[in-house]
This record gives C-alpha cells, structure tokens and sequence, in this order.
C-alpha cells in the first residue's frame, strides 16, 4: 500500500476509536461511583433526611429529677463554759476529722478553781481524820460510862458529816476538771467547716451566742429530689425487696455519683403531687456539697418489649407530639404519637406507630405532607 493509501486507512478508523472510548464508563461531567455510595434520585425535588427505624426492645424505667444536696450531718459547735477564746486551730472552710482540736480557751481561771477545790479536799481529809480519832476515843470512854449518850451520838454524827464534806469536794474536784477539759474543743465529726465566727479574744458563753464553728458532714451525703406521686408504689414495691440505685450528676460532670435510696416522705405533697425521696451517697472526691443542685436519675428496673425511637425524630406542634414517617414510595407523612420515657436519646411510643416503620430523624424542617425524600444515610 502507498503511503497515501495508508494515511487514508488511519484517518477511516479515528471515529471508530473515538466512539469505542466513548462507550465504557460514566457520561462525561459524571463522577465514578465509588462502591456502597448513595445514588441520588433523578427527581430533583427530593429531600435528603437521615431515618431510623421503630424497634422493639428492652427499656429501663428511669426517673429523672433535680435534687439539693444535704449534709449528712451538721453540728454547730458551742461552748460548754464562759471564757475567753486562746487560739483558733482551723482555717474556715477546712476539712477536719473527729477529734481535732478547733478552740482553746483561757485556762488560768478553771486551773484556779481547780486548785482551789483541791486545797478544800486537803483540809477537810484532815478534819474527817480529826473526827475519825475522837469517833474512837469517844467509843471507849461510852462503853466505860464517862460520856453520856448524846456526847457519843455528836461525835458519830461529826464523823459522818466530816466523811460527807470530803465526797463532796471530790466531786468539786472532779467538776473542776471537767470545766478545764471544756476549754479545749474538738471537732464532734468530721466534715467540713463554715465560716470563723470567733477570734482570739472574743468572750464566749457557755451553750449560748456566739456559735463557735458549724462543721457539715459531707462524706456520705444526702440529697433531696421528689418525683411525681404515682411512682409511689412502683418505689414502695421494689424497697420492699431492695435499695434502689440512684445516681446524682452535679453541674459540670460528665460521671454521676452511685448511690442508693433509703428514704421515702410519709406524706404526699398536696400542692405539687410529689413524694420527697433522699438517697444515700459515698461522696469520697466531694463532688456533691450542700445546698447544690444535681440531675438525678432513679433506676426502677427495665420495661421489655417497647416500641422506641431516636428522641430526635420527635417534634412538637400545636396537636401534641408527631413524627415523620416515611412511606413505601419515599414519600413522608405526618403521624400523631404519645412519648413515654426518654433515656439515652431512646423515646418510647406509647401510640402512633409499629414496630418497623421508618421515622426521620434529620431534616424535617424542608418537610411537609406528601414530600418526596431519599436517604441521605443508609439504614
């Protein structure tokens, strides 16, 4: 073949090539799908929203509600005797333990009187033992009849009387030293102290203004939450046989506290229809204090075979609670339902819908009866 011949060979065959090129892959524009990617419909009016489907599962019973912490104890330490405060031995907002000392007061004046009484015991030993001798002396000169009857009967009741005075400046003695004792002052529990409401030299009186310290015990703690009357029974039932767990989580934590309940109010709250629980807790790190506000969360058991959802798919309107549902020929509709519990981002549905129905869980707001949707994420 010629060389003209041959270019004119090549020439006939380029569209040939060009067309064979052109007939595997996507349109040109198209990217390549990858494998597992979700085609978007060719209707361009479509929604994408994200679905999930109602299921059947066990749920458990939880109520939810805001409780106070309480101190497990709370003392306010007073003084036993009048005095002078000496020394202050805790900083304000300290933790102490059982024992510590806080306060000491001016001794001088109980060591006075403790001296005093001591001296006054002294002396009247002496005189009993003076008594003593002529209790005796007077004995013989009785049974030899030198005295008369009543000379013996003055001297036994000498004696007698001396033996009384003796007993009664051991007890002097003995109080002494516990009004001395009383001028140290220890710590009645452990716990936590408030503010310092004596300095050295203030003038205290005994169990009177001013109170010397309030110490709360924080480590176990309560705390004080209510919930709606009729879980009443549900509670009463299940401490019958148990404590019931409950968990505190104070603000800023993302742990709750473990504890238990171990008190139910004897009466109902006519103005609100509460009951007052107050659960127990070990509080080791002090995350819970006194007076602070906690969510928690009572764990009643578990309810088996419910109707749930994501807490997502549930909006509310002017008719209560609805969901998007989205039908057979991708197209959505509106449904009344009733929530029960919600826990863990799982509502329950106590009406409206079946198990295995598909609910919108994103995306409803561009929604409307009738909207045709794709899946923007696979089930």
């Amino acid at each position: 073949m010629s060389r003209v011949g041959r270019i004119l060979a090549c020439l006939s065959l380029l569209p040939v090539l060009m067309l064979a090129g052109c007939g595997g892959g996507d349109a040109p524009g198209q990217p390549s799908r990858s494998s597992g990617e979700i085609e978007r419909p060719k209707d361009t009016s479509a929604v994408p929203v994200m679905v999930a489907k109602v299921e059947r599962t066990t749920m458990p019973v939880e109520l939810q509600a805001i409780g106070t912490g309480q101190a497990f104890q709370t003392v306010s330490v007073e003084s036993q005797v009048a005095g002078i405060v000496k020394e202050v031995h805790y900083q304000q907002g300290q933790f102490v333990q059982k024992g510590d000392l806080l306060i000491t007061l001016d001794k001088d004046p109980f060591l006075a009187a403790l001296a005093q009484a001591e001296a006054a015991l002294a002396r009247d030993k002496a005189q009993l033992q003076l008594s003593q001798v002529e209790l005796k002396r007077n004995d013989e000169l009785f049974k030899e009849g030198i005295i008369s009857q009543g000379e013996h009967d003055q001297s036994q009741a000498t004696f007698t009387a001396a033996q009384a005075t003796v007993r009664a400046d051991e007890a002097a003695i003995q109080t002494a030293k516990i009004q001395l004792s009383y001028c140290s002052i220890y710590a009645p529990i452990s716990g936590v102290t408030g503010a310092q409401l004596v300095s050295p030299g203030a003038t205290v009186k005994a169990n009177d203004a001013p109170v010397l310290v309030v110490i709360n015990q924080v480590s176990p703690i309560y705390v004080n939450f209510s919930v709606p009357q009729q879980y009443l029974e549900p509670i009463k039932s299940f401490m019958a046989r148990s404590r019931l767990p409950v968990k505190a989580t104070p603000p800023g934590a993302t742990e709750p506290e473990n504890g238990l309940l171990t008190f139910i109010n004897n009466t109902v709250d006519p103005t609100t229809g509460t009951i007052q629980l107050m659960g127990q807790f070990p509080n080791t790190d002090h995350r819970l204090w006194p007076g602070q506000f906690s969510n928690m969360v009572l764990n009643l058991g578990a309810q088996q075979d419910v109707l749930v959802i994501p807490s997502q798919a549930v909006q509310a309107g002017q008719q209560g609670d609805f969901v998007f549902v989205v039908k057979q020929d991708m197209t959505v509709d509106v449904r009344q339902v009733k929530v029960g519990h919600t826990i863990n981002n799982k509502s329950e549905v106590l009406e409206g819908l079946s198990a295995g129905e598909t609910v919108v869980t994103d995306g409803q707001v561009r929604l409307v009866p009738g909207t045709k949707v794709y899946f923007a994420k696979e089930l």
